[in-house]
């Protein structure tokens, strides 16, 4: 093969056809929005986790000082974070909301389809506000009625 060669110059051509349309079909299977989607969704699965997670108390926890404590300072301890861990997650989800009114009025729209972002702002606040509620109902039994947190079968430990 030369460089004058007619078949070499048909080949390559061909290389860079089959380029090309390969291109064009990754172009054509691209889903418009996917980051703004993915982003979007993965703030609502998370918020919405959140709920369920924090009413069970199944959020990360560090016990260096529940250990070396008796049943009723561990529970007044219980307590009191849970409530401050209930204060937080009720300002997130007024500053949240505030974020969902902000969004709305200054209208901002995904990239690609130009969908209204505040949609899935306000999805995601409505997990942020079962959480808040959710913590409640728990600072409300671990206050007055801890045995109601208890899953079925479970008898408390002595110490």
């Amino acid at each position: 093969m030369t460089a004058g060669d007619p078949s070499a110059g048909g080949r390559l051509d061909r290389f860079i056809e089959a380029i090309e349309v390969t291109a064009a079909w990754f172009l054509a299977a691209a889903i418009p929005d996917t980051y703004d989607f993915s982003r979007l969704l993965l703030a609502i699965l998370i918020f919405w986790g959140m709920a369920g997670a924090g009413y069970r108390g199944e959020h990360i926890t560090v016990d260096l000082l529940g250990g070396a404590l008796g049943p009723r300072m561990r529970r007044a301890m219980d307590l009191f974070s849970n409530a401050v861990t209930l204060f937080a997650m009720a300002m997130f989800a007024l500053m949240m909301w505030l974020k969902v009114l902000d969004t709305r009025e200054e209208h901002v729209l995904t990239f690609d389809l130009r969908q209204p972002v505040w949609i899935y702002y306000l999805v995601a606040w409505l997990g942020l506000a079962a959480s808040v509620l959710l913590l409640a109902v728990r600072v409300y039994r671990m206050a007055l009625r801890p045995e109601a947190l208890e899953p079925p079968g479970h008898s408390p430990s002595v110490e």
